[in-house]
């Protein structure tokens, strides 16, 4: 309750000058409310599944999991645009034999007017002892065959880009949804305190929908993904403002010292709202990355035979910096193709699905022989996929590319507890549908978070009178990808 001297004393009245200044900063105040409610800071009251006496003063301090799970960490290889199964994991002969012909049965509806079967351009031959097939464009990642398990029957809700990407990432095609990594570091944190818990490397720019695909919508900001453009190799440009152009790191520290005395000064009056705590938090995370940030992403440190491994090309570098991320204890790291839609190949699919793969091969095989001679390979979950896949008959009348396909299509899993050797599921005999153990993306996303410890239904957050997950009310866990 506000004492008297706040009120005007009518001997004093107010001028009209101080009456103006009072009423616009009360509206003002008022706006701010408005806009914070709206955005669910206001409304928006964690529920900590994970128990800890830390997360309100350190959103991103080390938590355990539900139960002890083989992953402690997740790596996103994601082939924005959508690749082609019957291209790359799923052969399929019959489509072969029936190249140029109409298809037996009638052609799925997707989103563009599609014609004649499209037999592969790509040969497939097996490899490892489990035998599986896989094509000429990922022939040094075959090496590893036998610690990956193919999902042939993938299943999204639409052939259109913007809400599969969303239902990807976030586990919801149409509302805003914390990401996946938002909600690993929400129940995990971070094993780093001088880095993000959650990054995302994407040379040139964004993909469609940009931020929204890493978002952490109503997890509060920490879990937010920090995009980093990959393309750039000077680190004062890879990392926006990772050096201040005025002050030293001794007037800096002095700059933060004195904001962080100001801002518990604030908080101290306000006990229990971890936001406050958190944005504290996230200044002093800001002065730290310029030394933990310049040391991580500086690939020139590394041995040249470990460069050489990787391989001097985009992707090795975008791969050598992802090894030495969580090596450094970053929680989740999502390794994008390139800005907008890459793999979305309508046109000229033979030509520029076989230069991505040949951009990709020798790297995902880098990364993952590099994960393994480091003993971080079987803590740590390698997911390669896009959104959706590609149809198995050309668009429309051409016979050089491939529509969307949602109704079947192929992603893998490789280390953290993965049962490795196995293709699970089945597409139709022209890689059209998945008719054998479909797997929605819900189940995808259950089973990985049961990998990393979590009941997909117990990691929860309470948001305007309800509790949400990662799955929604979907999902199961597919218990035979489980080691």
């Amino acid at each position: 309750m506000p004492t008297p001297a706040h009120f005007p004393n009518p001997a004093n009245p107010l001028s009209r000058r101080a009456l103006l200044e009072r009423a616009g900063t009360g509206l003002g105040m008022l706006g701010l409310a408005t806009v914070l409610q709206q955005s669910g800071e206001l409304v928006a009251q964690p529920r900590v599944i994970p128990p800890s006496a830390n997360r309100s003063t350190h959103p991103l301090a080390p938590r355990p999991p539900h139960f002890p799970g083989p992953a402690s960490r997740v790596v996103h290889l994601f082939m924005n645009g959508g690749p082609s199964q019957v291209d790359t994991f799923d052969p399929k002969p019959e489509l072969t034999k029936r190249h140029g012909q109409p298809l037996p049965t009638r052609n799925l509806r997707t989103e563009r007017k599609t014609g004649a079967a499209m037999g592969s351009p790509f040969r497939f031959r097996p490899h490892g002892d489990s035998g599986l097939p896989v094509s000429e464009l990922f022939t040094k990642t075959a090496a590893h065959i036998d610690d990956m398990c193919i999902i042939r029957s993938m299943q999204a809700d639409v052939p259109n880009h913007e809400p599969s990407l969303m239902l990807m990432n976030c586990g919801d095609a149409r509302l805003p949804r914390p990401s996946l990594g938002s909600w690993l570091t929400y129940g995990l944190g971070s094993e780093n305190q001088d880095l993000p818990g959650f990054l995302v490397l994407c040379p040139g720019g964004y993909p469609i929908f940009e931020t929204r695909n890493w978002r952490s919508a109503f997890l509060p900001g920490a879990y937010q993904g920090t995009h980093i453009d990959t393309k750039q190799t000077d680190v004062r440009k890879l990392i926006a403002n990772i050096s201040h152009s005025r002050f030293s790191r001794t007037g800096q520290r002095q700059q933060i010292d004195l904001l962080g005395r100001l801002n518990r000064l604030h908080r101290d009056r306000r006990e229990g709202d971890g936001r406050l705590e958190a944005r504290l938090q996230s200044f002093e995370l800001a002065f730290r990355m310029q030394t933990a940030g310049t040391d991580a992403f500086d690939i020139s440190r590394e041995p040249k035979h470990i460069q050489q491994l990787y391989g001097e090309t985009l992707h090795g570098r975008q791969m050598l910096i992802t090894r030495r991320l969580i090596e450094r204890g970053v929680r989740c790291v999502q390794v994008w193709t390139g800005a907008g839609q890459p793999w979305d190949n309508h046109n000229q699919l033979k030509k520029n699905h076989g230069k991505l793969a040949r951009d990709w091969d020798q790297p995902i095989a880098a990364f993952l022989t590099d994960l393994k001679q480091r003993g971080l390979f079987d803590s740590t979950l390698v997911l390669w996929g896009g959104e959706f896949g590609r149809t198995p008959v050309a668009e429309f009348p051409a016979l050089n590319g491939r529509d969307h396909n949602h109704y079947g299509f192929t992603c893998w899993l490789a280390g953290g507890g993965v049962r490795g050797g196995q293709a699970y599921g089945a597409t139709d005999d022209f890689g059209f549908r998945a008719v054998d153990k479909p797997v929605h993306v819900h189940d995808l996303h259950a089973t990985m978070l049961h990998l990393l410890g979590f009941d997909h239904e117990r990691l929860t957050y309470r948001f305007a009178g309800r509790d949400f997950r990662l799955t929604d009310v979907h999902g199961n866990v597919v218990r035979q990808l489980i080691a």
